[in-house]
């Protein structure tokens, strides 16, 4: 027996000692891997300098002839290939920039444009440093603080991880609770089949539409161009419920982009449908996809005055040279950013946004421009400046300075004064409307009193042509 127990002491001793190593050697192989993610970073932000170094270069140099231009040519040509095989056969990389993200965007956007798309990669390789710097440090918090939440429920504390934007292996669920939330009232046992079932019976007026739309929607996105991809034909079936679901909008140009957005997060047909509802229904304010495009046009105007409020210096100068801001940001608000902004921020950006509703939209987008105000205000040429707006939010790199502009420095923020913009522009607009009907009845009027009116030596159409 006491030979038993020695050996019993022995065992134990050893195991001590096993779990000790082993303790040691996942310690260090921690900090093995974020020195790892650390030098990755680092590689990543000097090819970040490289690319920024040949394009001022070539900017300098212009089309000047000769061996130099040659050379940059052949080193801008090679800094824009992508190397997967390397990647690959690379054991020792922690984390490779793919082609596409994980959501099926091309990382670096095919441009016509070789100045652009050198542009992309440097910011591709921004991206990629910002997220291995903040892996360890934000994200893998993020992650065992989603893990740890039991059952979901409207809280400040939810509000708070919504905003800090919900890990992708969490999403699917979040969301569909979220959009639970909103829909609930509006969801019956079989509704989304009903739907189906009635365009299948009968063709709806917009199914023509919806079919154009389709092959437009995304294309820098794999899900959506690949020609054995499922994905078109459930974004046609789910426009198409839709369309009968409300009736009364039946389909807007943009809301393919809504749907292929909770169609690639939720991956399910009805739960996509169901996110469209509610974001069309209960959280955009009514007109918003209507025909007339009335509530959109209002929050163009709120937008300005929001602006006007909160980055003063940037709108006199972007007034002096008389730059319209509402031919970029009128799709922003539309679509909630889904042509705008790359996946991991825009996603961000909609986990608040199904929460929280349209200020986050807001909040974002005023947190858009001041994030780039400086190099904005470098730009003296309102042609150079629409040129740089029609890009500038795919240079957006690091999401949390982004979500501290929209949720911090934008303060205060408070929904009664959003709520008085609307209600004041709402106004003006229908008014301005209604003026420029009655302008429409006088003229119409006019004409028919005055009759055709046909110069001496013509003919009109409906008289034909003259015999000989």
């Amino acid at each position: 027996m006491e030979a038993y127990q020695t050996q019993n002491r022995f065992l134990n001793s050893e195991i001590h000692q096993v779990t000790k190593i082993w303790r040691k050697v996942a310690e260090k192989e921690k900090a093995l891997l974020m020195k790892c993610a650390y030098l990755q970073a680092k590689n990543c932000q000097v090819e970040s300098k490289y690319l920024a170094g040949l394009r001022r270069l070539q900017e300098a140099m212009g089309v000047e002839a000769g061996e130099c231009s040659e050379l940059l040519r052949q080193l801008i040509q090679e800094a824009l290939q992508w190397e997967a095989s390397e990647a690959s056969a690379d054991s020792v990389v922690l984390s490779p920039i793919s082609e596409y993200d994980e959501y099926g965007f091309l990382t670096v956007p095919n441009y016509e444009v070789e100045d652009l798309r050198l542009l992309a990669k440097i910011q591709v390789l921004e991206v990629h440093s910002h997220h291995l710097l903040a892996h360890e440090a934000v994200e893998q918090p993020l992650r065992e603080r989603w893990a740890a939440l039991g059952e979901l429920a409207p809280s400040p504390e939810i509000k708070q991880l919504l905003r800090a934007g919900v890990p992708r292996e969490h999403r699917p669920r979040v969301w569909k609770w979220l959009v639970r939330l909103r829909v609930q009232h509006l969801q019956g046992p079989g509704r989304y089949q009903e739907l189906l079932s009635r365009g299948q019976a009968c063709k709806h007026p917009a199914a023509r539409q919806i079919e154009l739309d389709l092959n437009r929607t995304f294309p820098s996105n794999k899900h959506f161009t690949y020609p054995a991809s499922s994905f078109p034909d459930r974004l046609h079936r789910v426009l198409l419920a839709f369309s009968w679901q409300n009736p009364a909008i039946g389909y807007c140009q943009g809301l393919n982009r809504l749907a292929a957005i909770a169609l690639l997060v939720l991956d399910e047909e009805e739960s996509a449908f169901w996110c469209l509802v509610a974001i069309v229904e209960t959280i955009m304010p009514a007109d918003y996809y209507s025909k007339t495009l009335l509530a959109s046009q209002v929050d163009q105007r709120v937008l300005q005055d929001l602006l006007s409020e909160k980055l003063p210096k940037l709108m006199a100068h972007l007034g002096q040279r008389r730059v319209d801001l509402s031919f970029i940001t009128f799709n922003w608000l539309l679509v909630v950013f889904a042509d705008s902004l790359i996946s991991n921020i825009l996603l961000q950006v909609w986990d608040a946004f199904l929460y929280e509703g349209t200020k986050v939209v807001f909040r974002y987008a005023l947190a858009i421009f001041k994030y780039n105000e400086e190099e904005i205000l470098k730009l003296q040429d309102g042609l150079e400046i629409y040129q740089y707006l029609r890009f500038f939010t795919k240079t957006i790199c690091d999401s949390r300075k982004l979500m501290n502009i929209a949720f911090n420095d934008m303060n205060p923020f408070p929904k009664k004064q959003l709520r008085q913009l609307r209600m004041a522009h709402r106004e003006r607009l229908e008014a301005e409307l209604h003026e420029l009907e009655q302008l429409k009845a006088k003229y119409l009027e006019t004409r028919a009193a005055q009759g055709p009116a046909v110069p001496e030596g013509c003919t009109s159409e409906d008289e034909g042509e003259a015999e000989p």
